[in-house]
């Protein structure tokens, strides 16, 4: 539901719920903003629907949508460099591949007839 009790607009839909930290309360898709007939506007942070008494408009501010972003940000980049930390520990004991050897044959190999290009006399 969205709005008040003055103006409003109800729908039932179907969701997931996720146990995962994010900037966003909820991530409504396509489905459910044409249940709602809504549209969004992502340069101006509104969700604009039609409701019982005129239009209903939900949005937020700059400063708080950075403000959550920054957040959010930092936390995944942690989590991805630990799950990164880790995945380096398990390739160090690999054996590293031969870099110079083509790894397929439309991979890219150099001519007889290639010339190495110096800067040209001016």
């Amino acid at each position: 539901m969205f709005g008040d009790r003055a103006n409003f607009c109800s729908e039932v839909v179907t969701f997931e719920v996720v146990d995962l930290p994010g900037s966003y309360q909820a991530i409504l898709g396509r489905p459910c903003y044409a249940k709602f007939m809504a549209v969004p506007n992502y340069t101006y942070l509104k969700l604009k629907m039609p409701g019982s008494n005129g239009v209903i408009t939900v949005g937020s501010t700059f400063s708080h949508a950075f403000m959550c972003n920054h957040e959010h940000y930092e936390l995944a980049t942690a989590i991805i460099n630990s799950s990164e930390l880790l995945l380096l520990g398990e390739l160090s004991t690999l054996v590293a591949p031969d870099c110079n050897k083509p790894t397929s044959l439309t991979a890219f190999r150099t001519l007889k007839e290639t010339k190495a290009m110096g800067k040209d006399p001016i």
